[in-house]
């Protein structure tokens, strides 16, 4: 696909700067093609602006089916997108297919959650009837990121479309290919032309968007990019803004019976789609003494023995990541951690197959100092050994992120202290940190976010809500000292 603007239905070759992606498994294109520029996210906003009149007035059962036939459209289309989004991006197969079926589910949800947290509510009072009901923003600017390009992005798109908004789509330059299957099934599902327009590019098209008389702004990223954004619309409440921006997510580990089984839980929650989930656990918090120990052998055991490969090879745990740029990244930040005084118990090091492929990584940091309280989008587990349990739940809220946490343990007291006093917006016991459901919130506070969690919660900020009080004809009021 070399065509980077969707708009009113047609694709064409955008007029901005070329670029192209590889597959950081096999190096090769993935796509290639030219970006939006300014005047072109300008017509797609444009664009989205005339929709929306229309899209907003139609019944709500109208937009539900629209977006029912999608639901089955990604169905029809789901190994197609998992291997987009593989091919992109370097996960495995078998994880792709889950964010595909993951795209098609949500659907339901988001129908579920507008009804439920966005509906109409009508009751008798003396006058007539009070009645609920809510609007919709307007234009709403959706930025995807690269991890799950599909599943993140429909995640915004689907609730905002239910609601009665419209949407201009920046994929990530990093994962564009999935954006064309998204429009191809929208358009097969009967979303009139203009409803979602898609501008592909990098930094420049995304600051045009944003430069745009948009109304609302839906977004999953870094905490730099989210941190951006918040200042760029100071002083302009009247655009909404919906951030996800990630965790330095702490898992506490306390002396279950079975280690084998806690090692499991940490290993996947450290590694699953190579690091690349904004809710893997970076932080694994152990206590001192043989029973720790006991656990970063296991978890040594099960790094040693992963199976990393491309992403149409079989059996495979691991895939690269996105890039060889993230590569160095990830090999750059567990140096930084030993510059303060971390201590490797396993590298990460950069596999001999080249692209973005490296081997998962520990490092014990109990004993550093100093290093930054920074999310990294890789397959690096972070150990720390605390005397007490006191001292692993200040070492979990030792952070300016709150987005996922968790506690592996059998005592239920200690688990009902750390539900109280672990600060985490999805806090799991017994399971993986990167586990989260779809008919829940998904969001927490600090710097993961600004309050408006997603998932089932995102119908919350796709619509406002309008009171109304309603009589049937005119009356005389009355009041205290108001004349007859």
């Amino acid at each position: 696909m070399a065509d980077g603007v969707y708009i009113d239905g047609q694709w064409r070759g955008g007029r901005g700067a070329r670029f192209a992606k590889t597959c950081p498994a096999t190096g090769g294109v993935t796509w290639q093609g030219a970006a939006a520029d300014g005047a072109e996210v300008a017509e797609a906003v444009a664009s989205a602006r005339k929709a929306f009149r229309d899209w907003s007035r139609r019944p709500q059962a109208e937009r539900t089916a629209i977006l029912e036939r999608y639901a089955d459209e990604i169905g029809q289309r789901a190994e197609a997108i998992a291997e987009v989004i593989s091919r992109d991006m370097g996960k495995a197969l078998w994880d792709s297919r889950g964010e595909a079926a993951t795209m098609k589910a949500k659907i339901g949800v988001s129908i579920a959650a507008q009804k439920e947290r966005a509906g109409e509510k009508t009751e008798a009072a003396a006058f007539g009837s009070s009645q609920l009901t809510h609007r919709p923003h307007g234009v709403m600017a959706v930025f995807g990121p690269f991890n799950f390009p599909g599943h993140l992005p429909n995640g915004h798109i689907v609730p905002a479309l239910l609601a009665g908004n419209t949407c201009v789509f920046k994929p990530s330059e990093l994962a564009p290919g999935v954006a064309a299957l998204m429009a191809e099934c929208f358009a097969a599902a009967g979303l009139p032309p203009g409803c979602l327009n898609i501008v592909q590019g990098g930094r420049e098209t995304g600051a045009a968007l944003i430069d745009q008389e948009i109304d609302g702004l839906l977004f999953t990223g870094s905490a730099a990019t989210g941190v951006f954004f918040h200042r760029h619309f100071a002083g302009r409440p009247e655009v909404i803004l919906a951030l996800e921006m990630g965790g330095n997510n702490p898992l506490i580990i306390w002396e279950p019976a079975d280690v084998e089984a806690a090692a499991d839980i940490a290993a996947q929650s450290a590694f699953l789609t190579t690091g690349q989930r904004c809710s893997c656990a970076r932080r694994i918090i152990l206590p001192e003494g043989r029973f720790g120990d006991r656990v970063i052998e296991a978890m040594v055991d099960r790094a040693l023995k992963l199976k990393v490969g491309a992403w149409n090879e079989p059996e495979i745990f691991m895939g690269p990541l996105v890039s060889e740029k993230a590569r160095d990244q990830a090999i750059a930040f567990q140096d930084k951690l030993v510059s303060h005084g971390a201590a490797p118990v396993l590298a990460l090091t950069g596999m001999d197959r080249g692209g973005g492929f490296v081997s998962p990584g520990i490092v014990d940091v109990t004993g550093a100092s100093g290093f930054p309280d920074e999310e990294l989008f890789g397959p690096l587990m972070q150990v720390v050994r605390v005397k007490t349990f006191d001292a692993a739940i200040e070492r979990a809220n030792s952070t300016k992120y709150g987005l996922s946490g968790g506690l592996v343990c059998d005592d239920d007291a200690l688990w009902d202290r750390a539900y109280r006093e672990m600060r985490a917006g999805v806090l799991n016991r017994n399971r993986l940190t990167a586990g989260a459901s779809g008919s829940m919130p998904f969001g927490g506070p600090g710097l993961s976010g600004n309050f408006r969690p997603g998932a089932y919660y995102a119908a919350d900020y796709c619509a406002w809500p309008q009171a109304s009080q309603l009589a049937p004809k005119a009356a005389r009021m009355t009041a205290p000292g108001f004349p007859a």
